[in-house]
């Protein structure tokens, strides 16, 4: 396995602040906005087939405050991932997506993942089925972002992303395409043991709407990871 890439303590420190910058930063508010409240709860599980090959199930469950009209979503998605080379990895992965009042809906996701030191890129395509809808929506959704150990065990860790969402194509004839949602996100986690760990972060989710206020999320967001 490749050995972890060290930086001194100053350049962690300020990759930090600037890529918390950045995600905090990365939408410039809209003029107007729809503001709304979330938690979101992400359990995951994964293990190695061999050296270059993993599987996990990623599943979450967000709640929404019903008043504003918004379902509790709950998912499960399921990974194969495969290490092409020392810093990239190309995955692909099928979900089942429950909306708690709404159509519910099935997608196809394939990524390509780069990591190199303390940064984080990635690049999904996904596919997406919706229950009663005869059109399959099409949405490409780049990543940048940090991972940064802090303190000599490396136990604790910082992490920071920024998400662009761009709709190829809308899952119904007429739908919004282009530019749509951008999220941001920053945390710390801790690694309890070489299996378990945690992480706790705050979550900026920017919905476009054109000709309309766009609905900006504030979310906290627990996850949880086991590793065999």
């Amino acid at each position: 396995m490749p050995q972890p890439v060290t930086f001194p303590t100053h350049v962690r420190r300020d990759a930090a602040r600037g890529l918390l910058c950045l995600c905090l930063a990365a939408s410039t508010p809209a003029m107007a906005s729809d503001e709304a409240f979330e938690l979101w709860l992400a359990p995951s599980i994964r293990a190695p087939l061999d050296d270059n090959t993993g599987v996990r199930l990623e599943t979450a469950q967000r709640l929404r405050n019903s008043n504003d009209g918004r379902p509790d979503t709950y998912f499960a998605r399921l990974w194969a991932s495969q290490q092409i080379s020392r810093h990239v990895a190309v995955e692909g992965a099928i979900e089942r997506r429950v909306n708690d009042g709404g159509r519910d809906e099935t997608r196809l996701l394939q990524q390509v993942v780069a990591e190199h030191g303390i940064f984080r890129n990635r690049l999904r395509l996904e596919q997406r089925f919706i229950d009663g809808s005869a059109q399959t929506g099409w949405r490409l959704r780049p990543e940048v972002g940090v991972r940064i150990d802090l303190g000599r065990d490396a136990k604790w860790f910082f992490r920071a992303d920024a998400e662009f969402f761009f709709t190829l194509q809308a899952t119904a004839p007429g739908g919004q395409t282009g530019f749509t949602e951008q999220r941001s996100q920053a945390g710390i986690g801790h690694r309890f043991t070489p299996h378990v760990s945690a992480s706790l972060s705050y979550k900026r989710v920017q919905a476009i709407r054109p000709g309309r206020a766009d609905v900006v999320g504030h979310i906290p967001m627990i996850h949880m990871d086991y590793r065999f």
